[in-house]
């Protein structure tokens, strides 16, 4: 089906607004065409972990672990997140060379709208953890594209590639990465009503020997006359441009864009942070390019001076990062599967639709693994938090307890021993897996 909405600025002909399956990268994805064309609307990426993601069509988005109070971005609503577009997530600028001189190409922002002839698309495969982006300048003979998936150990990946679709050969100075980089220890309220505050603690750092951006407080914000030290930090590293040159603030994005050169930074305080690249790249016509850029939260100063050393030698890494998102895919179909999530039929958007129901409700309600039956390892620390004199009146029945069991062989010990708390708690155990808020 398609709606013909909008119109192509240079020749005033309607830009068609349609929806299909396609494959892309060896898997599935459904493609909107044109999705410039339509009023930007609101999506959210799935983990098989504590990951959430939520966007805008046009770019904008919020993005974090666990809860908002461990954002990577600011955690805003629907409205302000489509507004932000330009000045926080995702920013990516080329600095193209052509017959008629250096041409500027920002991919996804209205600065230059009018100035090319663009064809905007977006895609999301059939488990709906992986988002792309794709924008192709025609003009240029440029298609540039940026992925979004998570990975349970590193975070939040996000692939980029531009492509030469022209028959010119292109020398092109792209500048890419994140805008708006929040730092571990800023609670929801506190970033919602006083952000200015909150930039005055900011402290972005680059590690220079392996690129790694570091991105904590100078010290947690708290209305006390006490200390108060600022020990994890959110951190952003990439891979595959070479030896670019490392931003850890917004302050050279004008120069950039005026063709000046940028030098490095590796330090940056009392302001938002960033982590931007800059590097040459050397397109021959049906060439392209990739690289990688990859962000984690509510990280300690051993996680950190670990990942310095594994960005020595990068090939591994990634490779490891690779394998844990495929590990994460399968995980994710397995979550499904135990809630008749999977199912095959004629009609493969329908398919798609009952997976992405099943997956939102179980990611909503929880599910109960293996079977329904309970574990002591889980249920010892519930029974400690639900009622401390319980459980340490009862380590006779705990130690007891096999390592597995069903709940009505616990109810069933549990009634011999006629201790109304005890089974009113055992009642109350309800050991749902992978619900979350977001």
């Amino acid at each position: 089906m398609q709606t013909y909405i909008g119109k192509n600025p240079f020749t005033d002909e309607a830009l068609p607004v349609s929806g299909e399956m396609v494959d892309l990268q060896g898997e599935r994805f459904y493609r909107i065409s044109n999705v410039d064309q339509m009023r930007p609307f609101f999506m959210s990426l799935v983990s098989d972990a504590n990951h959430w993601m939520f966007l805008s069509s046009n770019g904008g988005l919020t993005a974090g672990r666990k809860n908002s109070e461990y954002a990577l971005f600011p955690y805003y609503t629907d409205d302000k997140i489509t507004e932000s577009v330009d000045t926080t997530g995702c920013k990516t600028i080329f600095r193209v060379g052509t017959t008629v001189g250096e041409q500027l190409w920002e991919p996804f922002s209205e600065r230059y709208a009018g100035c090319y002839r663009i064809t905007r698309n977006l895609y999301k495969n059939r488990y709906g953890n992986t988002l792309i982006f794709e924008e192709e300048n025609h003009d240029l003979g440029l298609r540039f594209q940026y992925q979004w998936q998570t990975s349970n150990r590193y975070g939040f990946v996000r692939r980029a590639r531009l492509y030469n679709t022209g028959a010119e050969h292109r020398e092109v100075e792209v500048l890419d990465g994140f805008l708006n980089l929040m730092p571990h220890g800023v609670t929801t309220e506190l970033q919602q009503t006083r952000s200015n505050l909150v930039d005055a603690y900011k402290k972005s750092e680059l590690l220079p020997r392996s690129g790694l951006g570091i991105y904590a407080l100078s010290a947690i914000i708290v209305d006390r006359a006490e200390p108060s030290e600022a020990l994890k930090a959110n951190v952003v590293w990439s891979m595959g441009l070479g030896s670019p040159t490392y931003l850890v603030s917004s302050r050279q994005l004008q120069a950039f864009r005026l063709g000046k050169p940028v030098s490095g930074e590796t330090e940056s305080k009392g302001e938002k942070g960033a982590y931007l690249v800059v590097a040459g790249l050397s397109l021959a016509p049906g060439g392209q390019q990739a690289w990688t850029l990859v962000a984690n939260v509510n990280q300690g100063p051993s996680a950190v001076a670990d990942l310095d050393r594994a960005l020595c030698d990068p090939a591994p890494l990634m490779e490891a990062v690779e394998a844990d998102i495929r590990a994460g895919t399968r995980r994710l179909l397995g979550l499904a599967a135990a809630a008749d999530g999977l199912q095959q039929t004629r009609d493969e958007l329908r398919t798609m639709r009952h997976f992405a129901n099943v997956m939102y409700n179980i990611m909503r309600g929880g599910i109960m693994d293996h079977n329904y039956d309970l574990e002591k390892a889980d249920f010892l620390p519930y029974l400690a938090k639900a009622s401390r004199p319980v459980y340490e009146a009862r380590q006779n029945f705990l130690s007891g307890l096999p390592a597995t069991f069903t709940l009505f062989e616990l109810l069933d010990r549990a009634k011999q021993l006629e201790d109304a708390d005890l089974q009113r708690l055992c009642l109350e155990y309800l050991p749902l897996k992978f619900s979350r808020r977001h």
